[in-house]
């Protein structure tokens, strides 16, 4: 670079720097020009800088969560981890163990395996070789799991977030960075018990969460196969129509069968036979119908199918959730690794939008939101997909239940709003006070004290805190005991216990004080 080269460009960074006379001495020391040059030379970056935009062209930075992603406040956790718990202790209480996987795979685990969802995959840069993908769910990952360490037997659950390059509807629980409750059952077991079981969760943690109305719809994709074979769609074309199908929960029939003739290429013949089948709905009855059908009887893969149904609502009846289950032969699931059974909760009411966050209004939703809900859990038999990983193709037979975690919590959260009831946001059992000044240290030594015996304690940081303050502070969070310290209870090796609902209060020795909190507290 020339000195007029090199004076020109950390003049250049000088200017935008602020710092012009200094780069004006360097450029006369390093080039020997003239004042006039050097005046013509600033000028020029100077007009360069106007066109640029200067200071004034600078982007905003603003502050926001990325599109189809949410933060979550101190009363929302509250109430996810309400939902949590309520699930893994059904799970739990079915003999399931838990298991974790990482967030990404290798993306050759993943593609093939989610049919045309497969465009919503987030994929990731190339990193020392790998192509990776963030985890679409947690089944592929866990029949990885299975085939890598050589499993055959497994009852599992995991929750964990997946990921989807998806058109958020937030407020319906549509995100693209979710949680997802996973429960399944992997091993050679008799037809339909292991099922029947995934389905008696879905209906123990529905009707547990008091969410309303509910139902679960089944169905097999042996049957839907078998329909669409009887009624002449070619065996190409079975995985993209099942896709179009499972669109039947969001679109008029009408908009469906458009989109098989005109998009996929079917006759309208064929799909006007499809639309005859779809429409059935019932239980044990309408599987033992089914099999008399001239047509559909044909199929021995829908027969054994129908089959299969018939068992499982036998067992259905044992579980007593009959009552909540409908066999629905317009349930798809457009995910290619199903193999059999396939089931979907849906609550029956349409529940009110709720108010837009400010993020919401300025358009990270769709235009649908807040309209419906949706499925709040679904799942079913995937008896191929762990022999996929298996270098040998071995396989292990599996079923499995999703829980729809955001889409539970958006109707939880709504509920809270329109509750009068106060959620509380920390599980402190007793705030320790003080009704005196220079109780400081006392405070402290009795706060360790019911630490250190595993009481969820309190302590307010200041030297001298106001008697009515430390009160105030209890009934806006809800803490339900105050232990206070004076003067004389020290003496007296006592500690005044206020309950803060009835503003009652008793001495209680320090050496009994921890029982009678876990008393106290275990009875509220």
């Amino acid at each position: 670079m020339t000195a007029l080269g090199l004076a020109s460009s950390r003049l250049c960074a000088g200017l935008l720097g602020r710092r012009i006379p200094t780069y004006l001495h360097s450029m006369r020391v390093l080039s020997g020009m003239t004042i006039d040059q050097i005046d013509e030379e600033v000028a020029k970056l100077l007009e360069l800088k106007a066109q640029l935009g200067g200071d004034e062209g600078k982007h905003q930075f603003v502050l926001k969560t990325a599109k189809g992603t949410r933060d979550y406040n101190p009363k929302q956790m509250a109430i996810r981890e309400k939902v949590f718990n309520t699930i893994v202790s059904c799970f739990k209480r079915h003999g399931a163990e838990t298991i974790d996987t990482p967030v990404f795979e290798l993306k050759e685990t993943l593609t093939g395996k989610y049919g045309e969802d497969s465009k919503l995959i987030y994929d990731l840069k190339d990193q020392g070789g790998e192509l990776l993908s963030l985890r679409y769910d947690l089944t592929v990952p866990f029949a990885r799991y299975l085939a890598m360490n050589k499993i055959t037997n497994i009852k599992r659950y995991h929750i964990a977030k997946v990921y989807r390059r998806d058109n958020p509807a937030m407020t319906r629980g549509r995100y693209r960075e979710f949680y997802q409750c996973d429960f399944d059952i992997a091993g050679q077991y008799d037809p339909m018990i292991p099922d029947a079981e995934c389905l008696k969760i879905v209906h123990e943690i529905l009707s547990e969460l008091e969410l309303g109305d509910f139902r679960i719809k089944v169905n097999d994709r042996r049957i839907l196969d078998g329909m669409f074979a009887v009624c002449g769609v070619p065996d190409e074309k079975f995985r993209t129509i099942c896709s179009t199908v499972d669109k039947l929960d969001k679109m008029a029939w009408e908009d469906v069968k458009n989109e098989m003739v005109k998009d996929k290429g079917l006759s309208e013949e064929v799909a006007d036979q499809i639309g005859n089948y779809v429409s059935m709905q019932g239980g044990m009855d309408l599987a033992e119908r089914l099999l008399q059908d001239p047509k559909l009887s044909q199929s021995k893969q829908a027969c054994a199918g129908l089959m299969d149904m018939k068992q499982l609502f036998s067992y259905l009846e044992l579980f007593q959730v009959t009552d909540k289950v409908v066999f629905d032969l317009s349930l798809a699931r457009g995910l290619d690794y199903y193999t059999g059974i396939i089931y979907e909760a849906v609550l029956m009411q349409t529940l009110p939008a709720p108010t837009p966050t400010s993020q919401e209004q300025n358009g990270a939703v769709g235009e649908d939101a807040g309209v419906s809900v949706g499925s709040v859990a679904g799942g079913g038999r995937y008896d191929g997909l762990v022999g996929m990983f298996d270098p040998k193709g071995k396989k292990v037979p599996c079923v499995g239940v999703s829980i729809g975690i955001e889409r539970i919590f958006s109707i939880m959260e709504q509920k809270a709003e329109a509750s009068a009831e106060k959620v509380r946001t920390t599980e402190t059992q007793v705030l320790v006070a003080s009704a005196q000044k220079n109780l400081l240290e006392e405070r402290l030594r009795l706060t360790a004290e019911l630490w250190n015996a595993g009481i969820k304690a309190e302590v307010m940081y200041k030297k001298n805190p106001k008697l009515l303050s430390q009160l105030q502070h209890c009934e806006e969070t809800g803490i339900p005991l105050v232990a206070i310290l004076g003067e004389q209870e020290l003496k007296d090796g006592v500690v005044k216990l206020r309950t803060v609902a009835t503003r009652e209060e008793a001495d209680v020795s320090r050496a009994e004080l921890v029982n009678e909190i876990k008393k106290r507290t275990s009875e509220s």
